[in-house]
């Protein structure tokens, strides 16, 4: 395979971009372990006691992630991000205004394979949501098993990222004050298997428990489509039915994490590697489909919203889809 190489005269604020993706790609592939190796050491090491008062901390803390988690306004709006967001770049398209007295549901899609274009709009200040949307603070919903992670927890929960649970998103959207956020990246782990460039397929026919818990608790139901998500890495090709992705499968169950072999560009050269392609990102907020609260909503009541719900997603991308590029027989599959 022939390497092409970066050039040396690269300007220092693209550089500064590569580094900053680099440390983000980083924090999900390998941050969180060695979060956990550093806290054995520390457990081993003389200074044995702060371990345990951190795992007494901890042991206090634990339920904070499926309660609001504590975000960090300071770490949201770290330099780091305006670079992150410029490396692609990553915009966010606001439709509709949205009231602050009410709390909302964000269904994110697609999933990609680490969820980018999510990550910048809704874990950073770097697209401006708070000037975009004044009064409402956005929760992005992370796997419990990342929030069992020492020292890594602690972290992440400062970009306002909390625990994917039913118990968190109920505590969100159930705040009489209004003005929470809670976003969900809906085709979830099983998606990310499929994230490649040109991919249109959502895994959203079947997950329905998000639905379930606007009309429990009236919270609004906002579509949310990222166009240029699915470009940003190549995957190995894993068909369904074939070997590498009844592994996959069969992984994801047990440890309830996806693991995409994915593969794009390296810092130094532009054949191989894990950091994304530069390409745009526009995360286009859609308009709130009004709920109704039903504290005890029937089958019936779950269908029609998840109906109108998928008609609004198509709604939106089919509106937008020629300003980012998209062609006219590019359309939504629901899977």
């Amino acid at each position: 395979m022939k390497i092409e190489f970066a050039p040396l005269n690269i300007p220092v604020q693209r550089r500064l971009q590569t580094a900053s993706v680099l440390q983000w790609v980083f924090s999900f592939v390998a941050l969180a372990q060695c979060c956990l190796a550093a806290f054995i050491l520390l457990l081993l090491s003389d200074w044995w006691i702060l371990a345990l008062l951190y795992a007494g901390w901890l042991w206090l803390d634990w339920d904070t992630p499926s309660c609001g988690g504590r975000r960090s306004q300071w770490i949201r709006s770290w330099t780091i991000w305006d670079y992150f967001r410029d490396y692609f770049p990553i915009t966010l398209v606001k439709t509709v205004d949205l009231d602050p007295k009410k709390n909302y549901i964000f269904g994110f899609h697609p999933h990609g394979v680490l969820v980018a274009g999510a990550f910048a709009n809704f874990c950073t200040e770097s697209t401006g949501f708070s000037c975009l949307f004044p009064g409402l603070r956005s929760h992005l919903l992370m796997l419990p098993f990342w929030f069992r992670v020492p020292l890594f927890r602690d972290y992440i929960m400062c970009g306002g990222l909390v625990s994917s649970a039913k118990s968190s998103l109920s505590y969100l959207v159930s705040c009489p004050e209004g003005g929470q956020v809670a976003v969900i990246a809906v085709g979830g782990a099983p998606e990310a298997l499929d994230a490649r460039p040109g991919a249109l397929k959502l895994q959203i026919k079947n997950r329905k428990g998000f639905i379930k818990l606007a009309l429990k608790h009236g919270a609004q139901l906002v579509p949310v489509f990222s166009f240029g998500e699915n470009e940003l890495f190549d995957q190995m090709e894993n068909p369904a039915g074939s070997s590498l992705r009844t592994l996959q499968n069969r992984l994801q169950s047990i440890m309830g994490v996806a693991l995409p072999l994915f593969h794009a560009r390296g810092v130094f050269q532009y054949s191989f590697g894990l950091i994304p392609y530069r390409k745009s990102i526009h995360t286009v907020v859609g308009k709130p489909i009004s709920v109704t609260q039903t504290p005890s909503p029937s089958s019936e009541d779950i269908e029609s919203l998840h109906a109108i719900y998928l008609q609004s997603l198509t709604d939106l991308f089919e509106q937008h889809k020629h300003t980012y590029g998209l062609s006219d027989d590019q359309h939504l599959t629901f899977i």
